[in-house]
């Protein structure tokens, strides 16, 4: 069960952000260092001294180190935050969050499943909205409409600003490896830097009523910042899969409220490690809203939301005018979110003389340098791509923080942290499903609890993109790329074995689309990451399940108890992919079409030397931004 130790630091009445509230003048870094300078530090563990088995005792445990709202949390849901906290006996720090803002609750009143740039658009909006203070964090950042989109809402936000007479603290953060990575990991990104060619934010004087702050973070060699998340006010996050760049991929943000913000803000400012100013008018505490019910804008009628997307579809020309796209060059904030949901169905709405399947092969096609032709079935009414999904709860529901630090060094040792064990718990514990999406899946130790997972008799159903970083995951220590996993995963089998009905691997397929295409074509990807156990307890953020981000990465994720959450999001991801119905590959654990040919693209299974060779290739491109992440 979980020791005296960790409910001892789970209950207590300090956290990072409680004291830099207090006083800013102490870096988040050093007031994270100085309450945990009693307690042992041990990053490379046997996992295996601390894991223990599911029991009442630990459960009960799990649920005194947190707080949850007006809902008692599942069973399935404290075994996993039991196993996720059994970590800080090792490591106080592995959650990247004060312990005792681990466990909390919030509602989830949006969730976005849709191209890159349908993401930013909401964020934004957020920062436009925004009133005294905005985290933005995330991992690759390069010139692209996401970046424009950031750049168009801080000139929105400092209009606003100014015309209210208050400045808006803005501090934005992201990895980036250069000659300043070896003499630490956090450095002050200065204004001719970030606002030059490279980055392109705006320069101080192009926002005087903005106090923007740019940071990065890297950790040599191995430590990415992974993580990709943004707090505005205080009061709203968002969690994102997403980075800063242009490409084809298919993405996942859910967006919080309540108590869970104060856990997220620990995490931003635990992060940002350095000295930052607290934005004026917040005191000296923290100011989210206690109820978790949302902010006044961001509530939407659950009859209303589901009407949306019928709504934008059932309009007339003058009616599609009012409601232009919002793009970089030509914005168009909303105030609300209902009013947000109903400005991007638009955009996937039907044109003139458009079938609604053109219309989502129209915007599907929007970052991609080579537009390909749709090739799925026609959509009929009722089932367009629905990227704006309200996750709204009539209450508060048990949400917790399962992430992990950078680890820069080689090898896995850097195992056991909150964000594994929490998956591990989850599939260990899973009695009927097991749903995964993730951009690569081949960690080992996921791998292992998925074997035993089926021989259980779960089902264990998981999407990946067919050839996402092939290279990269080519290298001996990756864990092979997704195809050589799932041929590894039928083969364990054994042909006859009953285990072989329960495993369902499916490669990534376009909502326009009939089958995978390889990501090596830039045409249709997904880089989406999310777990659900037995359609109730959900996990997702950053992290991907592949070695990089099991044993390396910087991730934040958020584990939440909610089966109608869970089932919004099965829902959406069913909805706005086509992988389901085309993507799943054969009994030898390869995509095959009607012929029996295996997709354009595979690249096979190298041996060690080959694979050693490609992957440096693919490592190479990786780091010039042309590969993963």
């Amino acid at each position: 069960m979980v020791s005296g130790q960790v409910v001892n630091l789970c209950n207590g009445n300090t956290t990072v952000s409680s004291i830099w509230a207090a006083d800013d003048s102490k870096s988040p870094g050093d007031i994270f260092q100085q309450l945990q300078k009693d307690h042992k530090r041990d990053r490379t563990c046997n996992a295996t001294k601390y894991r223990q088995p599911a029991s009442q005792d630990a459960q009960e445990a799990a649920r005194k180190c947190g707080n949850w709202g007006p809902t008692s949390p599942s069973a399935l849901f404290l075994q996993a935050f039991a196993d996720s906290l059994n970590c800080l006996e090792a490591d106080p720090s592995a959650g990247v969050v004060s312990p005792p803002l681990m466990g909390s609750h919030g509602t989830m009143p949006l969730t976005v499943i849709a191209p890159l740039a349908d993401i930013v658009r909401h964020c934004s909006n957020l920062i436009a909205r925004a009133e005294k203070e905005v985290f933005f964090i995330t991992c690759a950042w390069s010139p692209s409409i996401a970046q424009r989109f950031i750049r168009s809402a801080l000139l929105e936000l400092s209009q606003r600003s100014v015309a209210r007479g208050r400045r808006v603290v803005v501090n934005l953060m992201y990895d980036t490896v250069g000659p300043s990575s070896l003499t630490g990991t956090h450095h002050a990104v200065k204004p001719d830097t970030y606002a030059g060619k490279g980055v392109q934010l705006p320069g101080p004087d192009e926002i005087p009523g903005v106090q923007l702050t740019v940071a990065s973070l890297h950790c040599l060699p191995l430590g990415t910042l992974h993580a990709k998340f943004c707090v505005v006010d205080r009061k709203i996050a968002a969690i994102m899969s997403n980075n800063m760049q242009d490409n084809d991929n298919l993405e996942m943000m859910t967006r919080v409220e309540g108590p869970i913000v104060d856990s997220i803000l620990d995490t931003a400012l635990i992060t940002w490690s350095g000295k930052l100013k607290s934005a004026p008018g917040f005191g000296s505490s923290l100011s989210s809203p206690a109820s978790g019910i949302g902010t006044a804008n961001s509530h939407v009628d659950l009859t209303t939301s589901n009407k949306i997307a019928d709504r934008a579809t059932n309009v007339d020309g003058a009616t599609q005018a009012q409601l232009p796209e919002h793009t970089p060059e030509d914005p168009h904030f909303d105030s609300t979110l209902e009013e947000e949901m109903l400005r991007i169905q638009h955009s996937y709405s039907r044109k003139p003389k458009e079938s609604c399947l053109q219309a989502i092969n129209r915007q599907l096609n929007v970052p991609v340098k080579k537009p390909i032709e749709a090739t799925g079935p026609e959509v009929d009414d009722g089932h367009e791509m629905t990227p704006y999904i309200t996750t709204s709860t009539d209450h508060s529901v048990p949400m917790a923080m399962v992430s992990r630090p950078p680890y820069a060094w080689f090898g896995s040792k850097n195992e056991y942290v909150p964000q594994n064990e929490a998956w591990l718990s989850l599939v260990r514990n899973a009695k009927r499903d097991i749903f995964i999406q993730t951009p690569d899946l081949n960690a080992a130790p996921l791998l292992e609890e998925l074997l035993a997972a089926l021989k259980r008799g779960v089902q264990v159903t998981y999407y990946v993109c067919f050839g996402y970083n092939d290279l990269g995951e080519m290298i001996p220590g990756q864990g092979g790329t997704n195809d050589q996993v799932s041929t590894s995963l039928f083969s364990s089998l054994g042909h006859d074995a009953p285990e072989r009905a329960l495993l369902h691997v499916h490669n990534y397929v376009g909502k326009d689309q009939n089958r995978p295409i390889h990501h090596s074509f830039k045409a249709r990807s997904c880089h989406i990451k999310l777990l659900i156990a037995d359609g109730c307890v959900g996990v997702q953020g950053s992290g991907n399940q592949d070695t990089q981000s099991w044993f390396h990465s910087q991730e934040v994720n958020v584990m939440v108890d909610s089966e109608q959450i869970c089932a919004k999001w099965r829902e959406g991801i069913e909805r706005n992919q086509n992988t389901g119905q085309f993507g799943r590959v054969a009994n030898d654990g390869l995509w095959r079409d009607s012929t029996g040919n295996v997709a354009p693209g595979y690249m096979g299974n190298p041996g060690k030397v080959e694979g050693l060779v490609k992957g440096i290739v693919g490592m190479a491109m990786k780091m010039e931004g042309l590969g993963g992440f």
